[in-house]
């Protein structure tokens, strides 16, 4: 039997359509998807987002083992609530997971996705042997995200003043603690919005008070097509463990300064960057009929051998055009074919983004 969230029963009485997600029931929409969609790209969508796995870690070498866990460097976090994103790799560079990492006033704060939670915390637990720090699962809490152009604004109207104040401090990519919550200004669709963390026995009345602020319930269906749009990789389809970073547009997340920092899987990117060997994650769009899915082929020519693969592709409801993300060689540009039902269909490579704040992003 799947998991369920503390929100389960009221998915069921907005109408949504539930389906299994990495052994969670999850809703998938509500009714319509590009409506969802829509919501969080001109206003403001709701999303139930418990099944994430909050980590947080504590001790005196705190920051010490996260330095080794972590591709980035978690010592360019100099304030509390300051967050980063991150690659967690194993020893020859694959991507264990991506995950957001907060500063806390008593050590961080960890998020990782649940389809990888057992490997994740396996992993993180055989790394902290070493370390005076400890790992606790806050499975006492739940999360939602609020996203789009008027989400803190219609989210500020549901809070008491002394937490909506600190909502208002918040800048972008940075998270602060109000009693048993925890406010991120973060998210996962492209747009301005905040995850919030929140006790399981708090979030039904929250969700309930953001519904009546018109604010519109979205499922996963339109959380894939939002994340896709921003060029946002989606563990499993655009990066796994046996992926690296550099092959996966998340170099930018490698911190290689200071350059005694052994973080895992430093050894073996040093050796891949040098001999630069590897392909690219990059954008690409058709601009006829037809909707591109992962996994199909790449093409340099039209009558050449594949090259390489869709990782992610949808139909953009914002663009009305199918978009992709796909991994290629990094020489190849301009232009390349998808093999779509046996045929092989010329497609316009492009930089990702492909929407950032509801707007196209190429020419």
């Amino acid at each position: 039997m799947a998991m369920r969230t503390s929100l389960y029963q009221a998915h069921l009485d907005a109408g949504a359509k539930m389906v299994d997600f990495g052994g969670w029931d999850m809703p998938i929409n509500y009714g319509s998807q590009i409506k969802e969609h829509q919501a969080v790209r001109e206003d403001a969508g709701i999303f139930d987002v418990s099944h994430m796995t909050i980590v947080d870690v504590e001790g005196n070498q705190a920051e010490a083992y996260l330095q080794k866990l972590l591709a980035n460097d978690v010592a360019k976090l100099k304030s509390e609530g300051k967050a980063l994103y991150t690659g967690m790799l194993n020893n020859d560079g694959g991507v264990i997971d991506d995950l957001i990492v907060y500063r806390m006033k008593k050590g961080f704060r960890t998020v990782v996705n649940c389809s990888t939670r057992d490997k994740d915390l396996a992993w993180m637990n055989q790394e902290i042997q070493s370390f005076d720090a400890t790992l606790t699962e806050r499975d006492d809490l739940s999360m939602v995200a609020v996203q789009g152009p008027k989400a803190i604004e219609k989210t500020l109207s549901v809070l008491p003043s002394d937490a909506a104040t600190i909502v208002q401090s918040l800048t972008p990519f940075q998270g602060l603690p109000h009693q048993e919550w925890f406010f991120a200004r973060t998210g996962y669709t492209g747009e301005d919005g905040l995850e919030i963390m929140l006790p399981h026995v708090e979030v039904n009345k929250f969700w309930q008070d953001l519904l009546a602020a018109g604010i519109v319930p979205t499922g996963l269906g339109a959380r894939d097509t939002l994340r896709l749009e921003a060029g946002m990789n989606l563990y499993g389809n655009d990066m796994d463990d046996s992926k690296h970073p550099l092959e996966s547009a998340m170099g930018w997340t490698l911190a290689w300064e200071p350059a005694d920092r052994t973080f895992n899987g430093r050894a073996a990117l040093e050796k891949v960057k040098a001999e630069g060997q590897y392909g690219k994650l990059t954008g690409i769009v058709l601009e006829g009929r037809g909707v591109m899915r992962s996994h199909q082929a790449i093409h340099a020519t039209e009558d050449g051998p594949a090259v390489g693969e869709i990782t992610s592709g949808t139909f953009s409801p914002t663009l009305s055009q199918s978009i992709a993300i796909a991994r290629i060689p990094k020489d190849l540009k301009g232009s390349c074919f998808v093999e779509m039902r046996g045929k092989m269909v010329a497609v316009r490579i492009v930089a990702l983004p492909f929407v950032r704040n509801g707007e196209k992003q190429f020419d």
